[in-house]
């Protein structure tokens, strides 16, 4: 946390309305410091975040009921999410919406522009990034937060993975998948639904399950997906737990905190898919080529065989997940 946003607050650079405020964007490691929680809404848009931030007190909703005195934004770093950001604060509150970003996120840029089409107070440089706040303005022709559809026919979202085009290693991976996948099948970081759409073309499918952390990518995938097979869970996958213990899981998972390499998010999807697998469960998984999961793997499957991939990414089949790690949880 940098503490920008308490800071400018407390120094007069930036003032809170009284009144209900909503906040776009915050996560574990925002600046909330200078807001009260009694008249304070977090508009949630992962659940992962959703949930730390309602277990520390805040409320927290996928679309908080207004009306609002005024709006905070913490700035994504995706150009076209900062933009449906923007523009949704605008449509919720007539009121002064302060923006707070960092230089990494490109809020530089994000200020020039927003002064060419409302009024902007000076920015206050700090923590390696800039507050200030933005009264007015007419953002209605920006991107929505909603999902669109594309001209390739898929609909997508601002700030999704892979929010321009198809992932070529999720691209790669549905093309390896096998003719057949009997049985009930979870995809673990569904994104907008491309890697589900693959699996529920192949035979004997009963069952997909996609399980997504973002929202408006878990919104786009309903919209991508007209099958009554598919069934759409808003959750933290490493967190999730299936009706019963599958037969199949693919993923492609994250692999990135910010700009930050963590291989820690896919040895967790990993642990997560060995433990909802049955004892003959196999896991399809593609990732960097760079990437150290083969321990992970060995840790938590029987069998495991790279099955293709390039210099940059591999594709692995795992099978027959190590007992410890089947945890025989059904939600």
């Amino acid at each position: 946390m940098d503490g920008r946003l308490s800071l400018g607050v407390e120094k007069g650079h930036v003032e809170l309305p009284d009144g209900p405020l909503l906040v776009i964007g915050a996560d574990m490691n925002s600046d909330l410091a200078a807001f009260d929680r009694e008249n304070t809404r977090l508009m949630a848009r992962y659940r992962d975040v959703h949930d730390a931030m309602k277990a520390a007190g805040w409320a927290s909703d996928p679309a908080p009921e207004g009306p609002f005195a005024g709006a905070v934004v913490f700035a994504p770093r995706s150009r076209e999410a900062q933009r449906a950001a923007l523009r949704t604060a605008r449509e919720r509150t007539a009121g002064p919406v302060i923006v707070d970003g960092p230089k990494t996120h490109g809020i530089d840029a994000l200020y020039r522009e927003l002064r060419g089409r409302a009024e902007v107070s000076s920015a206050w440089a700090k923590a390696h990034g800039k507050l200030f706040t933005v009264t007015g303005g007419d953002f209605s022709d920006w991107p929505a937060e909603a999902p669109a559809q594309a001209a390739d026919g898929w609909w997508r979202a601002p700030g999704v993975f892979s929010e321009g085009r198809i992932d070529r290693a999720s691209a790669h991976l549905a093309e390896l998948l096998p003719a057949a996948l009997p049985g009930s099948v979870a995809d673990l970081g569904a994104g907008w639904g491309y890697l589900s759409g693959a699996i529920l073309a192949r035979e004997g499918v009963e069952t997909v399950h996609l399980v997504e952390n973002d929202r408006v990518a878990l919104e786009a995938a309903r919209r991508n997906l007209d099958d009554g097979r598919a069934v759409f869970h808003w959750a933290d996958a490493t967190r999730w737990s299936a009706p019963a213990l599958l037969d199949h899981v693919v993923t492609n998972p994250p692999f990135h905190a910010e700009r930050k390499a963590e291989p820690e998010l896919g040895r967790a999807f990993i642990r997560a898919a060995a433990a909802m697998l049955k004892p003959k469960g196999g896991l399809w998984l593609v990732a960097n080529r760079h990437l150290p999961y083969e321990a992970a793997l060995e840790g938590t499957f029987r069998e495991l065989h790279e099955v293709g991939g390039d210099p940059g990414f591999k594709v692995i089949h795992a099978t027959r997940p190590r007992a410890g790690h089947r945890t025989g949880k059904t939600r």
